[in-house]
């Protein structure tokens, strides 16, 4: 629980201060020297089972378009919007089993919507009741086990 009010006050901050917008590519370090920075995630790369089956998982469940075999394809366009990128403990429980390293966050436009496509598909997906001032979340899990948080974003006043 702790973790997810950790999650739910570092987006609340960016809406706060408008990091939700784009932001450009330099910035300060704390010492006020210019330092070049990221613009935003490029790819997600992560090991699979069955890396062929679990692509098309994403893709037919979550619309996650699969890895393009070609410069001419063109590879999924996400939407802008805010992006937390938050390290946890090495012993934090709320990604599900120890030797989980990562879960991904995915920001939904209609969260009940989205909940009731992966349900018709035969998916667990729990809603959590409670509503934070930075929106609404849900948990899955892709077939290989891996967490998957949802979010649909508190629109702004």
């Amino acid at each position: 629980m702790a973790a997810r009010n950790r999650i739910a006050a570092v987006t609340a901050t960016m809406f706060a201060i408008g990091l939700g917008a784009s932001t450009p590519s330099m910035a300060q370090t704390d010492e006020g020297a210019a330092m070049e920075r990221v613009l935003g995630i490029g790819g997600f790369f992560f090991r699979a089972q069955d890396p062929a089956a679990l692509a098309l998982w994403y893709r037919d469940n979550l619309g996650v378009d699969l890895t393009p075999q070609t410069y001419e394809v063109e590879p999924w366009q996400q939407e802008a919007g805010p992006t937390v990128f938050g390290p946890f403990s090495a012993t934090t429980e709320y990604f599900g089993r120890p030797e989980q390293m990562w879960m991904i966050n995915f920001r939904v436009a209609d969260l009940d919507a989205m909940a009731a496509q992966l349900r018709a598909n035969d998916i667990a997906v729990e809603i959590d009741p409670e509503t934070y001032p930075n929106g609404r979340f849900a948990r899955l899990s892709d077939p290989e086990g891996n967490p998957i948080q949802l979010w649909e974003p508190a629109t702004p006043e």
